[in-house]
Order: structure tokens, then C-alpha cells, then sequence
């Protein structure tokens, strides 16, 4: 499929089925997010693979949905405070952009192995920080379950603001 193919295939998917993500496929995930540009090629960021049953319900404590618990895996991205470039002219520090970046590579590369990812920001950092001990400068900035989808068809239709509503040309 082509680019766009694998954007439009990819959502955010909330229901999974018990088969375990391949090593081959969790291979190829790692890949993706490794090649990941970085502002000034810095890099900063950590992965935590979480496969463990005892490293799963610690994440799910930190986000309180039934359906993450049928994901097989989840990721854990972080961001280093340290070595997060930051922009001279306004201080403003690039860590979350560059983490964003290599989340989506992550979600875009779990699509084109048939897989099934999320974006979950909305957890208590506070708990995955007490239940994943890192150094301070390490923050949590996303979870992403990732497992095989089911064959009931619960996709949601993208909708999508038109291009000239987000697009100007000078």
C-alpha cells in the first residue's frame, strides 16, 4: 500500500484479540521508532516494552479503561529533559515534539504489520513514574497498546477537515 493507504488504515484501536504480537512484528516496531528524526538529531527518548502480566497491570492501573486490557503489549515512550534540544530564539524545548514523531512512526508501523495501536496520553503519570522507576529526567509523555485486532469491524470513519480549511499558500 502506499503512504496514505497506510495513513488511512491506521486508528486508534481500543479492543484486541489474545494473540501475542510476533517477535518478527515487535522487531519491525522498534525499527520504525529508531529512524525516527529528532530536532538536531538528538534523540531524546526511551521505549519501555511492557509484555510482562505483572508490567501490564501496572500500566493499567495508570489508566483506568477495561479495554486496555486486551492488548498483548504496550510502549511506553519517554521523553529526556536532558537532551531534548531547545529552540534559541524562544526557549521553546522540542522533547514532546520528537517523541510525538516517533509514536506516530510507531503506530504507522504497527498498521502496515496488521496490527492495532493507540496514542494514550491521558493517564496518570504520576503512577507509570512509582511503577516503572527511570531516572528524573525521564518523563512519561505516552502509552501505546498495540495487539492484533479483532474481525468485528468496529472502526471509526475518519473525519477530516477539508484541506482549505487547514492549508494556506502566500
Amino acid at each position: 500500500m502506499n503512504f496514505i493507504e497506510l495513513c488511512l488504515k491506521r486508528f486508534s484501536a481500543r479492543n484486541y484479540t489474545d494473540e501475542p504480537v510476533s517477535d518478527a512484528d515487535l522487531q519491525y516496531i522498534l525499527e520504525s521508532f529508531q529512524v525516527a528524526p529528532s530536532a538536531v538529531n538528538r534523540q531524546p527518548w526511551k521505549f519501555l516494552i511492557v509484555k510482562s502480566e505483572e508490567g501490564k497491570e501496572k500500566v493499567q492501573r495508570s489508566y483506568d479503561r477495561d479495554w486496555i486490557k486486551t492488548a498483548p503489549l504496550y510502549i511506553i515512550a519517554y521523553k529526556n529533559t536532558n537532551e531534548q534540544w531547545v529552540r534559541k530564539y524562544d526557549g521553546k524545548p522540542h522533547g514532546d515534539i520528537d517523541v510525538a514523531i516517533a509514536v506516530e512512526h510507531i503506530c504507522l508501523a504497527a498498521t502496515d504489520c496488521g496490527l492495532g495501536s493507540c496514542w494514550i496520553c491521558n493517564f496518570n503519570p504520576d503512577i507509570i513514574k512509582s511503577e516503572f522507576p527511570q531516572p528524573v529526567e525521564y518523563e512519561p509523555i505516552a502509552i501505546i497498546p498495540i495487539g492484533h485486532i479483532p474481525n468485528d469491524g468496529n472502526v471509526a470513519v475518519k473525519t477530516r477537515k477539508s484541506l482549505d480549511r487547514i492549508v494556506e499558500m502566500v
